[in-house]
């Protein structure tokens, strides 16, 4: 009588009452063989992905770095541009420099003007009154 849940096979009376299992029998080379093939395929396909990855991301890295460096250059060409439109500027100040001290001084000398019209103008009402103060005599 055959147990097909167990996998034990039951002897009759007649062998002693006595049950037997198969042995577990192992896989054959075959399998063995193509499991391992498939195996190292599997691997060489994921290490692969990832070379390929790293190399995309070293790409990646050169392209940002391309990139950046045309950035700065832009940048150094910009900073060059302002360098010299502010040494023009400069240059124009200091060309336009004794005009702005002759404004300067004919500005102190209209002060100077303006301060003796006022004290002159003080005399002369002081002599005006005093003339009239006379002619009233």
């Amino acid at each position: 009588h055959n147990s097909a849940d167990t996998g034990v096979t039951a002897t009759s009376a007649r062998d002693g009452g006595v049950e037997t299992a198969e042995e577990a029998v192992e896989p054959a080379e075959p399998d063995i063989n193509e499991l391992c093939t498939d195996m190292f395929e599997k691997m060489a396909i994921f290490l692969q992905g990832e070379l390929t990855a790293t190399c995309e991301d070293y790409s990646l890295l050169e392209n940002m770095n391309k990139i950046t460096s045309l950035k700065y250059m832009e940048m150094k060409d910009i900073s060059i541009n302002i360098s010299r439109n502010l040494q023009d500027l400069n240059n124009k100040y200091a060309s336009l420099q004794p005009y702005l001290d002759q404004i300067n001084q004919i500005e102190e000398q209209v002060s100077a003007l303006e301060q003796a019209a006022y004290k002159l103008d003080a005399y002369s009402k002081k002599l005006e009154a005093r003339f009239k103060k006379l002619e009233k005599r």
